[in-house]
């Protein structure tokens, strides 16, 4: 399945790169909104694109003088830099449908993946799901089922996996959806979502550090950005949402950056249509002062 940038109009409507700008891309994934902002400074200006996932700065072929691909987390943006600061930045939230199918990761609970190792981490330096699950108790195990993926069934799912992993080691993505999904009623959710799909929400969350590397992106922001620098982050869940409004609320409570929207940008129903992923973006957006 072919990538589909999530909101690039309105992403490039707010962010406004100019010719000769400097833009940072947190995010870069299959680059497609690092390449329109390219297109937009052109070669007088420079993107700087920041993967945690290896192979998508190493996979990418494109050859451009003007981008500058770096391997890295983006709480490590400001030693990157070392002291230079960008006309503008963009984060989103979101993985590319190639990362959740075809990552080999355990990320997709898709019977077509179900063979896949449950690892669920983007870098390799990460303690991988299955050696969490092992260690944890069930309490810690239902907590963060129900803290970072909003699931009213965690005890009984944590108690399952538990109970299963004292018999055999868990060691796939499809193992473990079956866990789940065995646990859980059939009616769940009206059928709206795989059973699955919040527990695995919650687990890759919780082994990459999601929600404490957005609270430090958005601490370095003010040190990594130049006065009148644009700011957009998309979001895909509540969670995320909540540190960036209540981050963006802060900032400009200390003065230090205006509101470019204050209720968030979602996608329009066109392009909900046409990429289903996209449904659950929101974009919220300042400027530096």
């Amino acid at each position: 399945m072919k990538h589909i940038p999530v909101l690039l109009k309105e992403v490039l409507e707010i962010l406004e790169p100019k010719k000769g700008e400097f833009f940072i891309d947190c995010t870069f994934g299959d680059g497609g909104h690092a390449l329109e902002i390219l297109k937009r400074v052109g070669n007088e200006g420079k993107v700087l694109g920041v993967d945690w996932d290896k192979k998508n700065i190493t996979g990418f072929k494109e050859k451009l003088k003007n981008l500058i691909l770096k391997f890295g987390n983006y709480t490590e943006i400001k030693e990157m830099l070392g002291g230079e600061k960008a006309d503008g930045l963009l984060a989103d939230l979101g993985f590319s449908s190639r990362q959740v199918e075809d990552s080999g990761r355990g990320f997709s609970f898709k019977a077509e993946n179900g063979q896949e190792p449950l690892l669920m981490t983007y870098s390799d330096e990460m303690e991988p799901v299955k050696d969490i699950l092992r260690k944890i108790s069930e309490k810690e195990l239902a907590d963060i089922i129900y803290q970072y993926g909003g699931e009213r069934y965690s005890r009984r799912i944590a108690k399952a996996i538990k109970e299963i992993s004292r018999k055999e080691k868990i060691e796939t993505s499809g193992r473990l959806a079956e866990i789940v999904r065995n646990v859980l009623p059939k009616s769940y959710e009206r059928g709206r979502i795989d059973r699955a799909t919040r527990t695995f929400q919650a687990l890759r969350i919780y082994a990459n550090h999601e929600l404490q590397n957005l609270k430090k992106l958005m601490e370095n922001l003010p040190e990594i950005t130049k006065s009148g620098a644009r700011i957009a982050i998309i979001t895909f869940h509540s969670l995320e949402d909540k540190i960036v409004k209540t981050e963006f609320k802060k900032l400009k409570d200390d003065g230090i950056v205006e509101l470019l929207n204050k209720k968030p940008i979602i996608p329009e129903l066109a392009e909900i249509k046409l990429n289903p992923r996209s449904r659950s973006a929101k974009l919220r957006a300042i400027i530096k002062i």
